[in-house]
């Protein structure tokens, strides 16, 4: 006999007590029956109406939106952005929260998947829990720092411009984005009509004045004339294979670190925040002190960031092998070092790569994974190669927290970490941790 369908629970409304934050930009709160809800647009310590979005009769949780809030919480302000709120743009997680405690939830957030998934304390990997803004960033409540220099707008059936809502193919459109770079707003891709197309991403360096979009067409859509409010390079994604062709200007844009311009391909990826390449160098390069002569990997290493400045620390006797597994990001990242004789940058899957190159000792080791981690097998293999000092840059505290896990099983310890909000009114958050072998200073 086929079971009864669970009934949906979207739209049901509950009076709760807002508890804890949770990693993914909402906080947990329980119903008088104690169904678990994941609850946005609302801050710890609030009791609020929580309205269901997602999930039904018996559901392990419940997604919901914070609808009317009957006792505010001290850290909450207005939205400075029209558009964020309940059923509206899914792009910002924090917007009705003060700047400082953005920044405290998302140290509470790092500190719970480090004990959870690492049984690690704070204390344990040398950190203070503070998550500290980028430089420029610290403004006050109801300012909006302006850092997002790529921004990827959707359009909606009318032609318009705007940014999905959250968990939803759905368009919100908007006449701006309160977190868009200046180089970004300023091209006015809200005000034109971009009829025919799925998608159009904007892309503003900070380390020239190289702007882009780039379109993705609806299938069969033609090309519209590109007229924004600024000179651009215009490129458009295949539809077919999802390459990426030049319509006409640079197919790059030029950017800078560490006092090295770096091209970048379209589409290529690049930190988000503009001052965050920089703060990530730093961070690294202070965490693990390269010496001349020194044999180091950059592993996941995009157009060539952070092997181009150990390349410039370890010298012409020292040597860098970068290891990336887009086509195009390797290509830059080869022109971007073509300056260095002992830096190697080799194409494919780090698990795959990393065996063949026949390495069997390293002194240094930056990973900048993708959002799912290295995984235990990568970290592994990591561990064997005797590395003094490793650097882990990570977007993700629970992919983070995993990996330092199965490095503690290969023998390493995190010496210290830091955490830096790159990503202003969303959930997301960069860390660096520094690791050693235990054996050393313990």
């Amino acid at each position: 006999m086929q079971a009864e369908p669970k009934k949906s629970l979207v739209g049901e409304e509950y009076e709760v007590e807002i508890g804890p934050v949770a990693h993914g930009g909402h906080c947990i709160a329980r119903t008088d029956e104690g169904q678990v809800l994941f609850v946005r647009h609302a801050l710890p310590g609030e009791r609020v109406v929580a309205q269901v979005t997602e999930g039904e009769e018996g559901a392990r949780f419940l997604r919901a939106d914070a609808v009317r809030v009957l006792e505010a919480s001290k850290d909450r302000i207005d939205a400075p952005c029209p558009y964020a709120g309940p059923g509206r743009c899914g792009g910002c997680d924090w917007q009705h929260a003060k700047p400082g405690a953005q920044r405290r939830l998302k140290g509470e957030v790092i500190a719970e998947q480090l004990r959870r998934l690492a049984g690690l304390t704070p204390e344990e990997v040398g950190w203070d829990g503070t998550v500290m803004p980028a430089e420029g960033d610290k403004l006050p409540a109801g300012e909006v720092p302006k850092w997002r220099t790529r921004v990827q707008y959707a359009v909606d059936a009318s032609g318009r411009a705007g940014l999905r809502r959250h968990r939803s193919h759905e368009v919100e459109p908007v006449d701006r984005c309160l977190i868009a770079a200046e180089g970004v707003s300023e091209l006015g891709v809200e005000k034109r009509d971009w009829t025919g197309m799925d998608c159009v991403e904007a892309v503003a360096a900070t380390g020239s004045q190289d702007r882009q979009v780039i379109l993705t067409p609806k299938p069969g859509a033609r090309l519209p004339l590109v007229e924004l409010d600024r000179p651009v390079s215009v490129l458009r994604v295949d539809e077919r294979t999802g390459g990426i062709h030049r319509v006409h200007g640079r197919p790059f844009v030029r950017e800078r670190a560490d006092g090295r311009t770096y091209r970048v391909g379209g589409g290529g990826f690049w930190q988000v925040h503009p001052k965050a390449a920089d703060t990530l160098v730093t961070a690294v390069m202070q965490g693990l002190l390269p010496r001349k002569g020194e044999m180091a990997l950059d592993l996941y290493c995009g157009v060539g960031l952070f092997a181009g400045a150990l390349a410039d620390r370890v010298g012409e006797k020292g040597a860098v092998l970068g290891i990336e597994s887009g086509k195009r990001a390797v290509e830059d990242a080869r022109h971007n070092l073509a300056g260095f004789d002992r830096v190697r940058i080799e194409q494919g899957k780090v698990e795959s790569v990393l065996p063949r190159t026949g390495i069997t000792e390293v002194d240094l080791i930056v990973l900048d994974p993708p959002r799912a981690g290295a995984g235990r097998t990568t970290v592994a293999h990591l561990t064997s190669l005797g590395a003094r000092r490793i650097a882990y840059v990570a977007c993700d505290p629970a992919a983070l927290a995993r990996d330092l896990a199965y490095f503690r099983e290969g023998g390493y310890r995190v010496r210290m970490l830091r955490a830096f909000d790159l990503f202003p009114m969303t959930h997301h958050v960069e860390c660096v941790a520094i690791l050693e072998p235990a054996g050393k200073g313990a």
